[in-house]
């Protein structure tokens, strides 16, 4: 991971969205991993995952160095969860022990990745609903959307918050709106936390105590609703934020069982 991330500054958050992307259709078992086919559907390109994930040529490469040394043993579902906690830890967040065993998915569904995944326009209760049915509440909400601490999202999603939205900071609007046209421009990247955009930490509550979420579905966060107190307190206190996400609120961590692929319907990619 090391060097991966010398060669792409933007992987560390990639790698942490492609394991949340995994692990909320049908558990954290690779199967955002595999690949269409003339006779296979998978869910990369699922609307929320089109043109939008990366890092899956990095988890390749681990597993071919992991498979010329310990044949058929590690899965790409472990690879990515491990890799995903050293991104973070190398961008100078937390570190967790990250329990193994999982087993790799030979199946996958696009459908699931369009129903389970929630979207950028998300209301508070939305995200909230589309969290409980993983078995996550709303502190872990709150703690699993700190991912957006660093991290690019593209111009496309964020464009209606910048024009429309009233709970956002004028001046934040306006210079964010400068990369970002009202047409054009959809591919367009700007950070999802300003303050410190490559660095695992609290700044991104922050940003949302001043109203700078870029995405609508991080203001929503707080916004006069339920999480309000939560994101007060993470935006308060880094060693909080921290304990959380590098402990229960870790998602392929604290999980029901059934999400843990095994058995007959998994294996080794």
């Amino acid at each position: 991971m090391r060097t991966a991330i010398r060669n792409d500054r933007r992987l560390p958050a990639s790698m942490i969205r492609l394991f949340f992307h995994d692990c909320f259709v049908n558990g954290c078992d690779a199967s955002v991993l595999l690949a269409d086919t003339a006779t296979f559907t998978g869910e990369q390109n699922a609307f929320p995952n089109r043109n939008s994930i990366r890092g899956m040529d990095v988890v390749e490469t681990i597993k071919s160095a992991v498979e010329a040394s310990c044949n058929a043993t590690v899965s790409c579902a472990d690879i990515l969860a491990l890799a995903t906690r050293d991104g973070v830890v190398l961008s100078g967040g937390p570190s967790w022990t990250v329990p193994l065993g999982r087993r790799d998915a030979r199946t996958a569904s696009q459908s699931a990745a369009n129903s389970n995944l929630p979207g950028p326009s998300s209301s508070l209760s939305a995200l909230i609903s589309s969290f409980a049915n993983q078995g996550l509440n709303l502190r872990e909400l709150v703690a699993l959307s700190g991912a957006h601490t660093f991290g690019v999202a593209r111009c496309a999603t964020f464009r209606n918050r910048i024009y429309n939205d009233a709970n956002i900071e004028p001046v934040y609007a306006r210079s964010t709106q400068t990369n970002c046209p009202r047409s054009g421009g959809d591919a367009n990247l700007s950070p999802l936390d300003v303050t410190t955009p490559r660095a695992f930490d609290n700044a991104y509550y922050r940003n949302l105590l001043s109203r700078r979420g870029l995405l609508h579905s991080d203001q929503e966060l707080f916004n006069n609703g339920s999480a309000d107190s939560i994101v007060r307190s993470y935006a308060a206190s880094s060693s909080v934020f921290q304990r959380l996400r590098g402990g229960d609120g870790e998602d392929g961590q604290h999980q029901p069982p059934h999400r843990l692929q095994r058995g007959d319907q998994a294996g080794l990619q």
